[in-house]
């Protein structure tokens, strides 16, 4: 970590702009995106977009979320601390952020979020933005646009029943067909948004957008749904699937595989987003001078562990998320050592030529960008997590560092239990470690613990915590530590900061705020 902990100047960044590798950062986060829903980490899957940038770029085989929630993961993406660490909350309101480090070293800074309660100025999240729009009031005020907002599902069936006469209007308009469909994700007000700030910024600048099409109830445009599944047809699944979730039924085989296709066309929804995004800095004549990471912010689960969305747990269907970064000049090729997402503050930093913030904790991974490390491996010689492409491409490397990934999350005494923890008081503290090869889980509260060897049980199946041999216990004995090192800083830090908010009585949110919030199922 950088030492000095004097505040980067505006002189400072100019001094060494000329050894910054680019002018501009475009920073893509997807909430609810697992590894495997884009092509870069299966096959099958088709993002086009995103694996375009993973062709020219460079993709991180393991990288994995903070968290299971937005709230959980997002202090580290922004401002590269764990949740709870600094102020006790989920909040960044007190944090060294991203953008206040590149504001103050004169980049121009700009934040669009589609309308994700958490990463509102509630939380702290606008400081440090030139420009930044949640999007949260363009839910609107009246009773219909309410009602509309905690009722996503609704949207889904309007979606649906108006998809033939917007793309009839688009064709007698002679307009094109990228937009014939209801922007129930506030995906376009995101899209026009950071167009705009792309054509009115001068470089340098730092652009943050943060996409919420994939997030449940998932309601793509039936054009991705046909993209995705088996033609026409297959529009119609969003209705049986709907539906069902939305009554309460039984979640059965069909109405799963609905579900991911529905997911799968959000996913697809997204790309193609991206993709206008990028033709945009095009346009703007600084594509050849800006890079762009993408990330998932935490996966979505499929009943792998018996449940659907992102409820309080830490396997790998939740953690395990995509990192892509698309560098001009720099060949890429394929990372496989474990990284976090703390990493991405100072990784932007560094690429911009700003110094890191002393207080973050997550290491630049500009050297393995720039292929200047080895491949850190597995303990047994295994490839890893068993992804269709972790062994292909030229170029492979470590993130270079040898600290496993911590995150974590906070469980009440259902597994379905809402809201979302906004304190550790709201249940028992969960804390998981990765390295490249093994996953360690413990409810600290509990004192359970779980251990999978990923090469052997990708999906997490077999504890090995329950009847450890001597490699097991190994693993144990090196994890256990850093669990028990996290949570004492995490209860530290959480019992003022809780005591300080409850005398401060500041954790009511807004009509408009509760409104997405209740969209979002948190309720």
């Amino acid at each position: 970590m950088i030492s000095d902990s004097s505040t980067p100047s505006a002189a400072d960044a100019n001094a060494s702009s000329d050894d910054a590798p680019v002018s501009n950062v475009v920073l893509v986060t997807v909430d609810s995106l697992r590894a495997d829903a884009v092509s870069p980490y299966d096959t099958e899957r088709r993002s086009p977009v995103i694996d375009g940038l993973a062709e020219d770029g460079t993709v991180f085989d393991r990288a994995f979320a903070t968290g299971n929630w937005t709230p959980f993961s997002f202090p580290s993406i922004l401002a590269s601390e764990p949740v709870f660490s600094r102020s006790g909350d989920i909040g960044v309101d007190e944090s060294v952020t991203l953008a206040e480090v590149l504001s103050d070293a004169g980049i121009a800074t700009g934040g669009f979020n589609a309308a994700n309660g958490f990463l509102t100025d509630h939380w702290g999240y606008p400081d440090g933005f030139d420009e930044f729009e949640p999007f949260v009031t363009s839910v609107g005020s009246s009773v219909y646009s309410r009602y509309l907002a905690a009722h996503p599902t609704v949207e889904a069936w309007i979606q649906l029943a108006t998809s033939p006469i917007r793309r009839l209007g688009s064709k007698l308009r002679g307009e094109n067909d990228d937009r014939p469909f209801l922007d129930a994700s506030r995906m376009f007000d995101v899209e026009d948004a950071a167009t705009e700030f792309v054509d009115d910024t001068d470089e340098p600048f730092f652009l943050w957008v943060h996409y919420m099409d994939t997030h449940t109830p998932y309601v793509p445009a039936p054009r991705y749904i046909r993209e995705v599944s088996d033609g026409i047809v297959g529009t119609h699944q969003m209705l049986h699937a709907h539906a069902r979730t939305s009554l309460g039924l039984e979640v059965g085989e069909r109405t799963l595989r609905e579900l991911r296709t529905l997911y799968q066309a959000t996913v697809r929804q997204v790309d193609a987003s991206v993709g206008r995004l990028l033709d945009s800095l095009d346009a703007a004549g600084v594509a050849d001078d800006t890079a762009v990471l993408l990330a998932g912010d935490h996966g979505e689960e499929f009943q792998e562990h018996g449940h659907l969305a992102h409820y309080p747990k830490l396997y790998d269907e939740l953690i395990h998320v995509p990192f892509v970064a698309d560098v001009p000049g720099l060949d890429g090729g394929r990372v496989d050592g474990h990284v976090g997402l703390d990493a991405i503050p100072p990784t932007v930093a560094d690429l911009l030529g700003v110094e890191p913030s002393p207080e973050w904790h997550g290491e630049s991974v500009l050297p393995a960008l720039r292929g200047e490390e080895t491949i850190s491996g597995g303990d047994d010689g295994s490839d890893g997590d068993g992804d269709d492409r972790s062994d292909t491409d030229d170029g492979d490397a470590s993130a270079g560092s040898a600290d496993p990934v911590v995150s974590v999350t906070v469980r009440g005494e259902e597994v379905t239990e809402q809201p979302i923890p906004r304190s550790l008081s709201d249940g028992d503290l969960f804390v998981s470690v990765r390295d490249d090869d093994w996953t360690f889980i413990e409810n600290v509260d509990a004192g359970e613990r779980e251990l999978y060897h990923r090469p052997e049980d990708p999906t997490q199946q077999e504890n090995l915590a329950t009847d450890p041999d001597d490699r097991a216990q190994s693993a144990i004995d090196r994890f256990a530590p850093i669990v028990d090192a996290h949570a004492e800083l995490l209860r530290e830090r959480g019992d003022a900061a809780e005591a300080a908010a409850a005398e401060r009585g500041d954790d009511e949110v807004d009509e408009d705020l509760d409104a997405r919030l209740e969209a979002l199922g948190y309720k």
